[in-house]
């Protein structure tokens, strides 16, 4: 089950696209938006990003902070991150432990591929609890970016 609004967020600790420790406790006094995506250079997983680079500067005049997270390796995230020009850190949960603590995981994707993030959307307050979680089981389905940045105001 994933978690809801009210919970404390996991903690965690990931390796980021630049190849460094990047723990959801460096944001502390600031709001978080994670985006959990399947995969890297695939189309809904594009525009989902892609949709949150175009709108930086908002969540970053609310003192907001955007990380993305996937089960791909941090090369494959740095590559990603190049050709689209993300200003915010990837991050590898190549172990699949964060997408499993946030509920964000498939135990069976397409392909007989399995461990695969969700397509999840989380809003972490300043104190580091949830104030909004969306995980979607559908991998084509996009999280509600509307709701999302009314829940950083």
């Amino acid at each position: 089950m994933s978690l809801q609004p009210g919970q404390e967020a996991p903690q965690f600790t990931l390796v980021s696209s630049a190849l460094k420790s990047v723990s959801l406790a460096d944001f502390k006094g600031r709001k978080v938006v994670l985006h959990f995506f399947p995969f890297a250079f695939t189309g809904v997983c594009t525009t989902q990003l892609c949709t949150m680079r175009d709108s930086f500067g908002y969540y970053d005049g609310l003192n907001a902070t955007i990380l993305g997270i996937s089960v791909d390796s941090p090369f494959t995230l740095a590559k990603f991150k190049e050709e689209n020009n993300y200003q915010f850190d990837l991050l590898s949960d190549f172990n699949k432990e964060v997408s499993s603590a946030y509920g964000a995981i498939y135990d069976n994707f397409v392909m007989g591929l399995k461990g695969v993030s969700k397509r999840a959307a989380f809003v972490i307050d300043e104190n580091q609890q949830i104030i909004y979680a969306e995980v979607l089981e559908v991998a084509t389905d996009l999280p509600n970016f509307e709701a999302i940045a009314e829940k950083v105001k």
